[in-house]
């Protein structure tokens, strides 16, 4: 086998899946300037994605496939449910959270996560619950024709070969935010909740850029001006959006990458832990084993 093709080996259980990160497109240019979507194709078995609290409620809406999905509060307990295509998630939580899955039945598991902007849902309060907070109930897996319609609407949009309409796509978002506010408003909470998160476009932008330097030293001046804040005020609303401090997040995606290499390619695991950023093996084996639990030629094995 030759090295270009050794090193493009792929897993068995990602050979479907793995795309660029699992990311099969996503919403771009103007027409998209207050929604945030994404289109995901995911493996068939996940044992920990981190979700993180942004400062707009996220929808994940199921498009393809089926699963049992496991959510949990960081270190807390799972609770699990059962789903399928045209489900969906909401979820307003002020702070990050994990989930695992396992998919079931032979279509791929497929999601689409719509952030919608913060001057969206202000526009929806305003008009259904004027002088109100936006509070939304956290839903699990479950069903809801008019999300799916809108969702379905929005999924077309994204994928079609026109140039998307800024009127269409906004029209869109404000029917979606407006259901969502009259069907799922948590009318019981009393006070509102804490947010210091980091916006969703703001967050997207600062882990792509961390993604594309795993390689290289970590610099939290850089994250920061990508963010447009100072490092401090970065690091408090970073932390509160993902649950670890930049450098520990950081961290984490490095040996996400490596584990990645470890399972789908032949590469030398020096070599892996140079495309991490990790020069001394000895260093990346230390870390590796602190964040994994084995060390980089047991996880191989």
């Amino acid at each position: 086998m030759d090295n270009d093709r050794a090193h493009r080996r792929t897993s068995a259980e990602s050979l479907k899946d793995h795309l660029n990160g699992r990311l099969l497109t996503k919403s771009e240019g103007e027409a998209w300037n207050k929604v945030l979507v994404h289109l995901l194709s995911h493996r068939p078995q996940e044992t920990s994605l981190l979700v993180p609290a942004v400062a707009e409620p996220l929808l994940v809406w199921i498009t393809s496939g089926a699963a049992i999905i496991e959510e949990r509060e960081l270190n807390g307990e799972w609770l699990g449910s059962e789903v399928s295509a045209g489900d969906f998630f909401l979820t307003h939580s002020p702070t990050p959270y994990e989930m695992r899955w396992t998919s079931r039945g032979p279509d791929p598991f497929q999601v689409m996560h719509v952030y919608l902007g913060r001057p969206v849902w202000d526009d929806a309060v305003a008009e259904i619950r004027p002088g109100g907070q936006l509070q939304l109930q956290d839903v699990s897996g479950k069903r809801d024709d008019q999300i799916s319609s809108l969702l379905g609407l929005i999924g077309t949009e994204l994928t079609s070969p026109h140039d998307p309409s800024e009127m269409y796509v906004q029209g869109l978002a404000h029917a979606l935010a407006i259901h969502l506010v009259r069907t799922y408003s948590d009318v019981n909470a009393k006070v509102p909740r804490k947010r210091g998160a980091l916006p969703a476009f703001k967050l997207r932008r600062v882990t792509d850029l961390m993604q594309n330097a795993l390689d290289r030293e970590f610099s939290l001046e850089a994250l920061a001006a990508e963010a447009g804040l100072s490092p401090f005020h970065f690091s408090r609303v970073f932390k509160q959006s993902m649950g670890f401090s930049p450098s520990a997040y950081f961290i984490r995606m490095r040996m996400a990458e490596a584990r990645r290499l470890l399972r789908e390619t032949d590469k030398a695991i020096i070599e892996i832990g140079l495309d991490v950023g990790y020069s001394s093996p000895s260093h990346f084996a230390q870390v590796f084993r602190k964040e994994v639990g084995v060390t980089p030629s047991e996880y191989r094995d």
